[in-house]
């Protein structure tokens, strides 16, 4: 598994969001300031995130972005995988596996690796991140 940058942005947004929560809605020009990274990347980040239902948007000049629900209903492997699409650490583990998964002597392998990377992110939460 290689968490891409995709990834990592959408997890300093959602923090940067949970760290501002109770503010309404936040600009992502504020969130790539304090994060210093670039506004382009996050606008691709906040949009996967919002077509995840992991946002929520609004436009105008109070506009910006705010978590769709409290910090601690979000997993970390559901942030990720908004960004990332899919966490297996192999590629015969995504879309219904390979021709060779019968006879492949590593899947079992593969698969009880991605079973603890999932089990691991999915018992963060959010909320573990701002503590």
């Amino acid at each position: 598994m290689f968490i891409t940058t995709k990834g990592r942005n959408a997890l300093k947004v959602m923090i940067d969001l949970a760290r501002h929560e109770g503010e309404g809605f936040i600009s992502l020009s504020d969130v790539a300031d304090r994060q210093n990274e670039s506004l382009k990347y996050l606008e691709a980040s906040a949009k996967q995130l919002s077509a995840a239902g992991l946002v929520v948007s609004a436009r105008g000049k109070s506009g910006g972005y705010k978590l769709a629900k409290k910090a601690e209903e979000y997993t970390v492997a559901e942030i990720l995988i908004s960004g990332e699409g899919s966490l297996a650490p192999v590629s015969c583990l995504e879309n219904g596996g390979c021709e060779n998964a019968g006879t492949c002597m590593t899947l079992p392998l593969f698969k009880e690796l991605d079973e603890v990377i999932m089990n691991f992110l999915t018992s963060k939460t959010l909320k573990d991140l701002i503590q």
